[in-house]
């Protein structure tokens, strides 16, 4: 039979309404009550309903990620992440993909948080980079985390979780660099994702820095996609100088051009060495494996609950605000050395 809170109550031998503030993270339970009850959740392996306690409470136990993204590898390891947090605190989670640039957009994201009585959203890119839509939830009183591209905490920020596109970037393009390449091109991302325009941005410096003029007919613009990288390829590939290094704005992208390489005969890294970004199954899954950033989503949508469940059980804000920052790890691979 399923264990009930009543059960829980006996066993600790405190009332039914003690477990109730032990399983809603209530502050005022004393540490040797709180002890008890947890004592007896775990013997019973009592797992509470959310569903019943949003019905029951006027507080709620449920959150939303809110996306549009067409990368199933980042929205899987974004659900796990939040998924992780949401058991932890006796949350549940609710998903809502949807269009980022439909006209009812703010409307939209407002009335899901209304119907089905949400604690909060987490939001990643683009909703995350839409100041329109962080305004809206601010008027309404509504707690929410953004994910988004930067590197410096902002007191203009609420609550976020920062990934430093830039220095990662930079990082993979010091590394094709020191490979002796000169001629580096880049395969961009959709341009509504500020990730695009940092991790562009960080390339670009790294060229500066070493002095080396940059040819603008090597910036290739695209979309998040592995058709994007093969037509990205193509392009640059029919080129009279062809570059002799890509590094490409995602490992989808990567995975389209080293595809797009491999039919033409180019053989990797000898001919040419293609980087990629964010260590997805992408970069395992081709031959040669990619060399990439390693971006941590799952940690990151972890961290970013983390911040919401916080945020929201705070009375009055904060004046100062969390602001956690990822800087993804380069990872060396044979798709850019020829000695591993």
């Amino acid at each position: 039979m399923k264990v009930t809170i009543n059960d829980v109550a006996k066993l600790a031998g405190v009332s039914i309404k003690t477990v109730s503030r032990v399983m809603n993270n209530e502050p005022s339970v004393r540490q040797d009550t709180l002890d008890k009850v947890m004592a007896a959740v775990k013997q019973l392996q009592y797992q509470p309903n959310a569903a019943a306690r949003n019905l029951a409470s006027s507080k709620s136990y449920s959150i939303g990620y809110v996306y549009d993204n067409p990368n199933a590898y980042y929205i899987i390891d974004m659900q796990n992440g939040l998924l992780e947090a949401c058991r932890k605190h006796g949350y549940e989670l609710l998903i809502h993909p949807t269009n980022a640039k439909s006209s009812g957009i703010v409307q939209e994201v407002l009335e899901l948080v209304e119907r089905s009585r949400l604690a909060g959203l987490v939001l990643t890119p683009p909703f995350s980079e839409m100041p329109e839509i962080a305004t809206a939830l601010d008027t309404k009183g509504i707690d929410y985390v953004r994910i988004i591209s930067g590197s410096t905490p902002s007191a203009k920020l609420k609550n976020c979780v920062l990934v430093d596109d830039f220095t990662a970037a930079f990082r993979i393009t010091n590394h094709l660099l020191d490979q002796g390449h000169s001629k580096l091109a880049f395969l961009c991302g959709d341009e509504e994702h500020s990730s695009s325009g940092e991790r562009l941005a960080g390339f670009q410096a790294a060229l500066t820095k070493r002095g080396i003029a940059l040819n603008q007919d090597c910036i290739i613009p695209g979309t998040y996609s592995f058709e994007s990288g093969v037509q990205g390829a193509q392009k640059l590939l029919a080129m009279a100088d062809k570059p002799t290094a890509i590094f490409a704005c995602n490992d989808e992208i990567a995975a389209g051009a080293l595809f797009c390489a491999r039919l033409s005969q180019i053989t990797i890294p000898e001919q040419l060495a293609i980087a990629g970004f964010e260590n997805s199954p992408f970069s395992r899954q081709t031959w040669p494996p990619l060399t990439t950033a390693n971006q941590p989503n799952k940690t990151i949508a972890r961290q970013a609950a983390e911040l919401l469940f916080k945020a929201s059980k705070q009375s009055s804000k904060p004046s100062n605000f969390e602001q956690p920052v990822f800087v993804p790890e380069l990872v060396v691979r044979e798709s850019t050395r020829n000695d591993l």
